[in-house]
Formats: C-alpha cells, sequence, structure tokens
C-alpha cells in the first residue's frame, strides 16, 4: 500500500511540475485553456465542429511534453558533464623544476632566509605568550634563523590541473636542514625549577602544496594537499657549550611539533589557504593594525536537516536536494575576530535577515574573521551550535586589501577591495554541512602603519598623519591617553543599571578612571605613560563597580606602534569578550620635557598658566532633608586643589569666582560638594573639563553636564593664557615635506578610484570624482605658490644672514677694503 501511495504522490508532483513548466513557457496558456473548454462546450451541447478540437489539443499536450522531457534530459546531462569535468580534470604532464631550485639556492641565503627569518620571528614570538607546555612557565625567544638550506620544491616535478574555472599548481615540498638556529630561553614551572634553554637545530617538513593564482594574477593562495609530516630536532642546555640531550625534558620535542602541526592544519593545510599577494606597487609600509567594518545581511537555505547533514552523506542522499522550510528555526550569528566577539539580534525562518553592523579591530596586517551561527531552542538557556564559516583579510603594499574564503566544494573566493573604504559582498558557504550561506559585507576603513601614517576611507587623510618626518625616536617620549567616553555597554546588574570604570595597563604601570553611572559614560580622564618600545600593548579592562566585587564587562588591547608626535588618533576600540560596547580613546605622542629634539607638547605651554571662571550651576540635586544644598566646588588641576565659597540654602548658586593655574597640561576636574558643619560633606556631581585644544588666549564659554547624578549643569569659562605669544610660520603649522607626502598620497588614491569607478561603469563616481581631482589640482597649485614664496623668503634671509656675517667679521671687512 505504502508503494503505491509514493507512485501516485510521484505521478500527482510530475503532473504538477509539469503544468508549472508549460504555464512558464507558454504566458497564455491560462487565456487558451478556457477557450478551448468553451469551444468544446459548444460542440458537445449546441452543435458539432467536427473531431478536429481533440485532436488538435491532444497533439500540442504530445508536443509540449515532449519539449518537457527534452528539458530535463538536457540538464541532467549539463550536470553529469560538469561532475565529469571536475572529478577527471585535465592535467598537465609532469614539469621538471630543477631550474627552481637551483634560482632558490642562489637567492635563499642573502635574500629569503633573512626575510623570511624576521617575519617568522615576530609571529612565533606572539604564539609563545599563549602557548605553554606543562612543564614550562615563561618561554622567550632569543634567536632566530632558519639556516642556509632552502626547501626542495617539486623533486617529481609539477603539474597543473583545472577544478571548474579555477587552474591549481600541485608540487611536491621537502624540507630537511640541519643547520638552523632557533634559541628559546624557558622558565621552568614546579616540580623543576630555574631555567632551560631549548635549541631548535633540525626541522623536516614534507607534503604536497597547492598553488591557485586568484583575481588575475594579484595574488596566490596556498596550502597543504594534507597534513605534512613534521619532525624537530631539539637540544637543551644551560648556557656557554653546555648541552643536555632531549630525554632531559621529556615531551618538549613532541609539544613543539604538535604546536606547528596544530597552526598549520588550521592556517594552511586543504582547505584552509593562506594568501601571498602580488602588487604592481610596493610602498614598502608595514601595517600594524587597522579597523574594519562587519555587517552580517542575511542568510539562505537554512534547515536542520542541512545544517546537520554531514558532507560524506552528501553525496549518497540523492533525495536531499529539497530545501525544507523551518519557519519556526530561531538563529543568530556571532562575529568573532580573535578575542572579540559581536552578535547580532534573533531571527525567525530559513531565510533570515539581521543588517546588523559592527566595528571590529584588527591587530596585524591579517586577520580571520569566523561567523558562527547558532539555534535559540524555545525554553533552552543554552544555545545551539549549527554551523560556521571564515572570511580572511590581508593588507597589499599597494593600499589595497584582499579577502578571500573556502567556497562551494572547497572552492574558492576572492575579493580586491582598490582603496579603504570600498564596499565588498561576499556570499560564504558554510562549511561542513549540506546547505546554508551567509552573505556579509567588509568595509576596510582604515590600515595604520609602524611609520605613523594611516590610509583612511573616502580618500581623506590627517596631514598630520602622512609621512614619517615627524617621526621621532622612542626614547624620552610620553604617550598621553585619554579616555573620553563609552557606548552600549552591557548592564551586569538585574535593574539594568550600571556603574562602569576604566583599568589601563601599559607596561607595569596601572591608572584607572573614575566610576560613572550610565551605560553610555563620560569620563574625559587623560593619562601619561613613558613609551615603550617593542610593540607593547596597551591593556584595557572595564569594570562594572558592584558592592559584592566588581564585575568585568569586557577588555581589549591596543597596538600603540608608529604614534606620531603633533597628530591626535581618535578611535572606538569594540571591547572583547562581550557581545557589546566600546570605548573612545584620544592617543598623542609628546616629546618629554629636557629630553633630546624635545619639541614641547601640543596641548600645553611651558611658560603660561589656565585661568578658570567658576560662574555659577543650576537644577543640582538637593542633598539637605529641605530640598536645598549648600553647595561649593573643590578643583582638582593634577596634584594642586583649589575651592570656591559655599552657596548656602540653594539649587542654583552663582560664586563668580576666578582661579589660576599653571599650564602644564594636566586634567581638570571638577568636584561639586554638598557643605556640612558636622557630618561629612555629600557629592552632588563631577565633572572633567577639556581645554587641551583651546587656542592660545582664547576664551571658552561653556555649561558642562554633571556626571554621577541625574541632573545639574556647571557654567566655567577658561582660558590658556600664554603671555608674547609669537606667531608661528606657515613652515612650522604644516610643514612641506609633510604636505607633499600628502599631497602624493591623494594623487595616488585619487588615481586607484578612477581605475575602480572606470571598471565598474560609474558614471555619477566618475563625474564626483573628477570635481575632487579639480578641487585636489587647486589644492597642489596653492601648495606650489607657497613653496615659490618660501624659496624666495629663505634666499633672501640667506642673503642677510651673510651680509650680517660680513659685516661682523673683522678679518672679512679688511680683506675687503684691501681689495
Amino acid at each position: 500500500m505504502s508503494r503505491r501511495k509514493n507512485k501516485r504522490s510521484l505521478r500527482v508532483e510530475d503532473a504538477v511540475e509539469f503544468f508549472n513548466y508549460v504555464v512558464e513557457e507558454k504566458p497564455f496558456l491560462p487565456v487558451l485553456i478556457p477557450l478551448v473548454l468553451f469551444a468544446w462546450a459548444i460542440e458537445r451541447w449546441v452543435f458539432s465542429f467536427s473531431n478536429w478540437v481533440p485532436l488538435a489539443v491532444a497533439v500540442w499536450a504530445t508536443v509540449q511534453y515532449g519539449n518537457y522531457q527534452r528539458r530535463i534530459i538536457v540538464e541532467d546531462l549539463n550536470k553529469k558533464w560538469k561532475r565529469v569535468i571536475l572529478n577527471t580534470s585535465p592535467i598537465t604532464p609532469l614539469e621538471p623544476c630543477e631550474w627552481l631550485n637551483k634560482m632558490l639556492t642562489e637567492v635563499w641565503p642573502n635574500y629569503i632566509n633573512p626575510k623570511l627569518s624576521s617575519r617568522f620571528s615576530s609571529i612565533v614570538e606572539k604564539r609563545l605568550k599563549h602557548i605553554k607546555s606543562r612543564l614550562i612557565e615563561r618561554i622567550e625567544l632569543q634567536e632566530f634563523s632558519l639556516g642556509s638550506s632552502p626547501p626542495s620544491l617539486g623533486l617529481h616535478g609539477t603539474r597543473w590541473s583545472t577544478s571548474g574555472d579555477q587552474r591549481i599548481m600541485r608540487l611536491g615540498f621537502d624540507w630537511d636542514t640541519t643547520d638552523m638556529s632557533i634559541m628559546l630561553l624557558a622558565k621552568l614551572a614546579m616540580p623543576l625549577m630555574g631555567t632551560a634553554r631549548i635549541v631548535i637545530n633540525s626541522l623536516h617538513i614534507k607534503g604536497d602544496l597547492l598553488l591557485m593564482p586568484v583575481l588575475n594574477g594579484r595574488a596566490i593562495l596556498y596550502s597543504f594537499l594534507s597534513v605534512p609530516d613534521v619532525r624537530i630536532g631539539v637540544a637543551f642546555g644551560s648556557g656557554g657549550s653546555q648541552s643536555l640531550p632531549a630525554t632531559e625534558l621529556p615531551g618538549v620535542s613532541s609539544w613543539l611539533v604538535k604546536i606547528l602541526t596544530d597552526t598549520l592544519v588550521k592556517t594552511m593545510v586543504e582547505p584552509r589557504r593562506r594568501c601571498y599577494s602580488m602588487p604592481a606597487v610596493s610602498l614598502r609600509k608595514k601595517a600594524v593594525g587597522g579597523i574594519i567594518y562587519v555587517t552580517v545581511v542575511s542568510a539562505s537555505k537554512l534547515s536542520r536537516s542541512g545544517l546537520r547533514l554531514s558532507p560524506s552523506r552528501r553525496q549518497f542522499d540523492s533525495t536531499s536536494e529539497e530545501h525544507f522550510v523551518d519557519k519556526d528555526l530561531q538563529t543568530f550569528v556571532e562575529v568573532e575576530l580573535e578575542q572579540l566577539t559581536r552578535r547580532t539580534d534573533m531571527k525567525f525562518g530559513s531565510n533570515p535577515r539581521w543588517n546588523s553592523k559592527f566595528n571590529m579591530v584588527l591587530h596585524e596586517e591579517t586577520g580571520t574573521l569566523r561567523f558562527n551561527l547558532y539555534e535559540c531552542t524555545p525554553n533552552n538557556v543554552k544555545y545551539d551550535y549549527l554551523a560556521s564559516c571564515e572570511v580572511k583579510v590581508k593588507y597589499v603594499e599597494d593600499d589595497s586589501t584582499v579577502f578571500w574564503a573556502i567556497g562551494p566544494d572547497s572552492g574558492v573566493i576572492a575579493k580586491h577591495a582598490l582603496f579603504c573604504g570600498k564596499e565588498v559582498e561576499i556570499v560564504v558557504p558554510f562549511e561542513g554541512v549540506h546547505s546554508g550561506e551567509l552573505t556579509v559585507k567588509l568595509v576596510l576603513k582604515e590600515w595604520q602603519f609602524s611609520d605613523g601614517s594611516h590610509v583612511l576611507d573616502n580618500l581623506s587623510s590627517r596631514s598630520s598623519l602622512f609621512g614619517s618626518s615627524n617621526f621621532l625616536p622612542r626614547t624620552g617620549r610620553k604617550v598621553n591617553i585619554t579616555v573620553v567616553e563609552g557606548k552600549d555597554l552591557i548592564a551586569k546588574d538585574r535593574s539594568g543599571k550600571c556603574a562602569p570604570y576604566v583599568k589601563l595597563q601599559y607596561g607595569k604601570i596601572l591608572q584607572r578612571t573614575r566610576t560613572a553611572h550610565a551605560l553610555s559614560p563620560l569620563w574625559n580622564r587623560k593619562f601619561e605613560f613613558d613609551e615603550i618600545g617593542g610593540g607593547e600593548y596597551l591593556m584595557i579592562k572595564c569594570y562594572s563597580e558592584d558592592t559584592f566585587g566588581d564585575d568585568s564587562i569586557g577588555s581589549a588591547r591596543v597596538n600603540l606602534e608608529g604614534l606620531v608626535e603633533g597628530s591626535v588618533r581618535d578611535v572606538w576600540i569594540p571591547l572583547e569578550k562581550v557581545n557589546s560596547g566600546e570605548l573612545r580613546l584620544q592617543i598623542e605622542a609628546v616629546r618629554a620635557e629636557g629630553s633630546e629634539g624635545s619639541r614641547g607638547s601640543t596641548t600645553h605651554s611651558n611658560n603660561g598658566w589656565l585661568e578658570l571662571v567658576l560662574l555659577e550651576a543650576k537644577d543640582l540635586i538637593a542633598a539637605d532633608i529641605r530640598g536645598t544644598s549648600d553647595p561649593y566646588v573643590r578643583v582638582q588641576y593634577g596634584h594642586l586643589k583649589k575651592r570656591t565659597k559655599v552657596m548656602y540654602k540653594t539649587l542654583n548658586p552663582h560664586w563668580n569666582q576666578t582661579l589660576e593655574f599653571p599650564d602644564d597640561g594636566s586634567p581638570l576636574e571638577l568636584h561639586v560638594k554638598d557643605h556640612n558643619a558636622l557630618l561629612p560633606t555629600s557629592s552632588i556631581g563631577d565633572c572633567v573639563v577639556e581645554y587641551q585644544r583651546l587656542p592660545p588666549n582664547q576664551m571658552s564659554d561653556k555649561w558642562i553636564p554633571l556626571q554621577g547624578v541625574k541632573r545639574g549643569e556647571i557654567h566655567i569659562r577658561i582660558t590658556r593664557k600664554v603671555p608674547d605669544l609669537e606667531k608661528r610660520t606657515s613652515l612650522e603649522s604644516d610643514p612641506s615635506i609633510k604636505r607633499a607626502h600628502r599631497i602624493s598620497s591623494e594623487m595616488k588614491q585619487m588615481m586607484m578610484k578612477f581605475q575602480s569607478l572606470i571598471e565598474d561603469g560609474n558614471l555619477e563616481g566618475l563625474s564626483t570624482a573628477m570635481s575632487e581631482l579639480e578641487s585636489l589640482e587647486d589644492t597642489q597649485e596653492e601648495y606650489m605658490v607657497q613653496l615659490e614664496t618660501e624659496q624666495s623668503l629663505l634666499l633672501n634671509k640667506i642673503k642677510e644672514l651673510g651680509q650680517e656675517m660680513f659685516d661682523s667679521s673683522p678679518s672679512l671687512g679688511r680683506r675687503s677694503s684691501g681689495v
């Protein structure tokens, strides 16, 4: 019975599918069928035409059914042909690679080995901070050299194959070296004590490499076909020439092999691939970080059966091609970038749409964005993991960006953004499942470089950030960090309230802000640190103050490499290990007073003072039982403390009191207090006054809202008094070299934008870019006129100085008179 029912259902489904095909191919059918039925009714009950009508209908239906069957056969043949092409792709004959190995032997010692050693040493040093053995408490890298023996490529030849539209080169990789020198200094853990020196003196890696050119030859993706064989030779010693066999510390050699093997599996074993870019122009800049905006747009073809079906069953389950619709499927996506995670909202259905945008931070020139899909089950606290996919990002030395991911059937997806700010949309299939794909939009907003320069979006630039003319050695510099504000912080309290504060750690120095009482607090607290070399990170931890112990509401780290004197880096830093929250920081490097080459701070004057006028306040909270307060203001400027007079029984006091402080750049804090004769004073609000960016000898009048209370504002006037201020020339305010760097960089980015708009055929964008180019040409002309003026002034000054030297020198005067 069940078989008959299945056959009947199949016949009904075939009939419905055939009818849909006919309707799609013949749109006039809905009109034709009623006419035929009407004619047949007339012939049947009114008068007879003839027998040609049923015959014509039968012939027409037979022809249409034949066309339908022919189309089914053609589509089936196309599928089989594509499957044959993918499985038995044309493979070229083996090509010898002796020439490649000879060339590699020549260039390895002096060119490739130093570059790879420098690059790998920084990678290994970062990995060692996070990966430790049970026998080792701390480990440091002291020496790194790959030796003089290069790897052997394609000993048995190489060949090309085709997978779809992608060309793939396969060649053998065999690296067996015994003269490498990688020295690690390890501090041993309990029960072993002391230090040990670990020397890696031999390495053997053997496997098959796959090379895939993408983006019309602009980049190459490379990976191992399978997990390679790895062997590491290790020796131990305590210094000098003393060396102990590897058995002295059991498990260390296998631990190092495991670290290297796991790293290879996670990064460059199929289908994981690394990217080597080949730009036409190299600007020779080292990217140390970036800011990327990630928009999770939507997902499609989601179903519980498809997401939980293993890929091994995919080729045997031919009936699972149907896409089941799960309307009650409730999912969300978690975006992960190293320790930084963000979540979308929950949406229903098999094709959810989120359109959630996140601000993410890159700490290197490369990064991996991982998108994890979770299902939310009703009445269940835990979320069920369904699938994930990855998109990798890499900086290219022509200031462009490459994105790549794993495509359908382990294929390749690669996108190229020619300049910062260009949006890239990628549709990525979920890995290891039968169905489902994710659509994301990526915008690389900014790249930061070790020389202090930035590449921003929309061709915008900050003149103080281009070029390295202002970049001074790190010795003797200070780093000023202002914690400005926060937003979207998570609430640990059940009532939805939060009392956040921030701790900063740079080296061994710890600082913290005051406690605010809002989910989007405003601190405006400035801290000063001595700059530390070697790529030291600024560690940030955000807490919510609580009576029974403070709760962590996120952390972050900021790369302070490449700071330029005289420029402020204003950034929003997303908090890691939480689902939401960002902090706004202003970071500035200044030369310390008394150090060589000091140019002073850009934010204050050494011989000026601050004039602070405390005028009034309004809408203060009532601190007394009678509904009034006795307010006064305690002013703290660095280590100096001053206070105003007390205004009794008022919520709108008028002080009109002037205070003066030496202008040394310290934070200026105002604490409004309620005066009590017997009991301790109580706080009725505080605030921080931002004065560092004020022009000299110019008064600023403003109302500042009080923090930590429900209401209240204070009215002040502040002036940075600088006596005998000399006007700076245009050369000091905007150096010529710095401006030349800015103009050349803008011209280069404009040309790249023109190329992209021409390729896309965007006429409106071209017209806008033409107007921007005209304004840039006007700027260039003004700059040339300024250079000519400065040149003539400089020549006149040189002539005047020469004449003064000639007149003041007696010997020169006697010589001229003698002549």
